[in-house]
């Protein structure tokens, strides 16, 4: 079962998803966000103790014009971690949530010692330019995240009509009040100087990358391997960028290997 922790920090105050036994694992969402009822994260509690902080604009997390960018993001979830009582517990992060966490493994690097990514932003190959989430319709999501395109639509809408107002409308609004957060790490592009850093990740590092990603494609998978020494790559097959619901056994194991 996965409850809701209120942790106050300096500027606001972080709603954390948290449950389970066993090591903790903290868990960075995507620009999507994450709900108690996730199934990744259920599963992950079978195994670990989780705890899922959410930004701020996420969930019950408060707004806070406080929190401005990328270095202020990486502080406040430091400042969690912190306050959980937290000291280096294994650090995994999807997408928006992988750019989070390398950016704390590589601006406090003896404070990250294990390190899993599942398709990070953060960097960026002008070759290979990431779709624009910030002008996507509801539509256009199951498409670009999943291999599988209609089981992702079933996910994101619960079998509802994706045009149905009972969906659509809730869709919208919470999908602004995020990527009005996203926007701030996020836009133009997923690039915030993190290539001038990452030089600096000490921790062990698991990537993990569905096949099918058509949001940061195998190349980013290759550039994300050169830049932190030592990573180690999974490549995770029939998965898109959301391998964590597509294939979910596939990337606990590749968890696993931290």
């Amino acid at each position: 079962m996965i409850e809701v922790r209120k942790v106050p920090t300096k500027h606001t105050e972080v709603h954390v998803l948290q449950g389970g036994k066993g090591p903790d694992l903290v868990f960075l969402h995507t620009a999507g966000g994450v709900k108690p009822d996730d199934p990744f994260l259920l599963r992950l509690a079978e195994r670990y103790r989780v705890h899922a902080p959410l930004l701020p604009g996420y969930g019950d997390s408060p707004e806070c014009g406080e929190i401005r960018d990328m270095l202020d993001v990486t502080l406040l979830t430091f400042d969690v971690l912190a306050a959980l009582g937290l000291s280096k517990p294994l650090l995994v992060g999807h997408s928006l949530g992988g750019m989070i966490a390398a950016e704390m493994a590589a601006v406090c690097p003896n404070e990250v010692d294990r390190l899993c990514l599942i398709a990070p932003a953060g960097l960026w190959l002008d070759a290979y330019p990431a779709p624009d989430i910030f002008a996507m319709l509801p539509k256009d999501f199951p498409p670009t995240l999943f291999h599988d395109a209609e089981f992702g639509a079933s996910l994101i809408t619960s079998n509802v009509d994706i045009k149905d107002p009972k969906f659509l409308i809730p869709f919208l609004v919470t999908n602004a009040r995020q990527l009005g957060m996203a926007g701030k790490l996020l836009f133009p592009i997923p690039e915030r100087g993190l290539k001038d850093r990452i030089h600096r990740v000490k921790a062990r590092t698991v990537l993990v990358w569905g096949d099918s990603d058509r949001v940061f494609p195998a190349p980013y998978a290759q550039a994300w391997k050169a830049a932190i020494r030592g990573a180690e790559l999974v490549s995770v097959p029939d998965a898109g960028h959301m391998s964590t619901l597509e294939q979910p056994d596939a990337v606990l194991a590749a968890i696993a290997r931290l």
